[in-house]
């Protein structure tokens, strides 16, 4: 067990108490009810770097204040990887091997502070930073803690603020944001921007919602005067996450790909018709190879989306989706051979929309416990090879459905290194 210096653990304390009091209890299950369901050179070592890499696809105005791997045996898993035993890669790319440094872990230890306001890196209308890659977390995934305790003791733990809260609701009955994720927003000296993701209720097909299900659409009316009296900032917006997971292509299913399509398009047009102008909005694919073949018919529309999102997980344990950062970000598969992975086609098919790794994690492993560790000081190295990933949230959780473990402490050497990597200049950048 690793001891934490008394007066951070109260700190820690105090933050998650300082949030909660100006709350009320809401619920909002960070980490999902439906998940309950440029040519490259060495460019050595990003800590040491410059500036991040700028963006210039979107050229918006800045707001002051504002590897080849076999398809898996068995069925996915719903984070974007396979489930159970999957099939050996025919080539991986794996993370260096590095020594390990245990005590280097700096369990605990002061937030490191937020990025200056005088310059920098910042974000633009649509929240896309002018430079760099805002850093993000959807913490305590599948446990009963969640929101402002979950946050404020993964950003003890890691050593620094958050840029981007990722919070997760289902139906329609619960309004959000929440007081609560108004309130992480607005944290005075630690504002963060949410990342809001809804899924539609269960009984109700995309196709009957875009259709205008009434039930629906009074819940959208509703929300949007929420959202317009209570959250004037901008923030983050996904409708129905990993929807390819979902798709039933028989004709009439109600869940086709172009139904996905027509729903997603219908929620956005209506908040938005009814005064909702601070939503940016984000399309989120599950990284899953046999599933990319829907993704033309998914898409919405330009008009209605304004970030490319993906989900994608790497595994410690040799197989499918054991790799390094540029194998999770271009995972292709034997399953669809012409498939070019993720950022490569993201970058063709969507050229002027920057693209945000949604939600990530590396699975971690008692038969390789060094590989979190070295995945994770890999991606300090290799991301500048993907300037298109303006931002990545990682998905935390010490048990997904499978009972994998991402949790960034699952031993002492990963979080070593995830807090190196979150320290890198890439990685800062001033959110409001």
């Amino acid at each position: 067990m690793i001891r934490r210096p008394r007066i951070l653990y109260l700190t820690g304390l105090t933050t998650a108490f300082a949030l909660s009091v100006t709350t009320t209890l809401a619920w909002a299950w960070t980490g999902g009810v439906q998940q309950i369901g440029l040519p490259f050179e060495a460019l050595g070592d990003p800590t040491v770097a410059g500036p991040g890499v700028a963006w210039s696809p979107a050229a918006e105005p800045v707001s002051p204040g504002s590897g080849q791997s076999a398809a898996p045996a068995t069925t996915k898993a719903r984070t974007g990887g396979a489930a159970g035993a999957a099939a050996t890669p025919a080539t991986s790319r794996r993370p260096r091997a590095a020594a390990s440094s245990a005590s280097a872990a700096a369990s605990g230890g002061a937030l490191a502070p937020r990025p200056a306001t005088g310059g920098g890196c910042r974000v633009g209308a649509k929240l896309v930073p002018t430079c760099g890659v805002m850093w993000g977390v959807a913490p305590g995934a599948f446990t009963d803690t969640r929101g402002a305790t979950a946050l404020a003791a993964f950003e003890r733990k890691t050593g620094r603020h958050q840029d981007i809260y990722h919070s997760y609701h289902l139906g329609i009955k619960q309004l959000f944001p929440t007081p609560e994720e108004i309130a992480i927003a607005r944290q005075p000296g630690r504002e963060r921007l949410l990342l809001i993701n809804w899924k539609k209720p269960y009984k109700t097909s995309w196709a009957k919602i875009a259709k205008g299900d009434p039930a629906t659409d009074a819940f959208l009316d509703r929300l949007a005067a929420h959202i317009k009296k209570t959250f004037p900032e901008r923030f983050f917006f996904t409708v129905h996450h990993e929807g390819e997971d979902n798709v039933r292509p028989k004709a009439g299913s109600g869940y086709t790909a172009k139904d996905y399509a027509a729903m997603y398009r219908h929620v956005v047009q209506r908040l938005r018709a009814r005064g909702v102008n601070n939503l940016v909005t984000v399309l989120v694919h599950m990284a899953y190879v046999p599933h990319t073949a829907w993704f033309d018919d998914m898409y919405p529309g330009d008009d209605v989306v304004d970030w490319i999102g993906m989900d994608s997980y790497s595994y410690s344990d040799p197989g499918y989706g054991h790799g390094d950062l540029t194998e999770m970000l271009n995972r292709q598969s034997s399953a669809r051979p012409s498939w070019p992975g993720f950022y490569a086609w993201a970058t063709r098919k969507h050229p002027s929309k920057p693209l945000m790794v949604a939600e990530w994690g590396v699975w971690a492993s008692r038969r390789n416990p060094g590989y979190q560790a070295a995945f994770y000081r890999e991606v300090g190295v290799q991301i500048r090879r993907f300037p298109r990933i303006r931002a990545m949230v990682y998905f935390e959780t010490p048990h997904n459905q499978d009972k994998r473990d991402s949790r960034v402490d699952a031993n002492p050497s990963a979080l070593a290194a995830y807090r190196q990597l979150g320290s890198l200049p890439i990685f800062q950048v001033q959110v409001r």
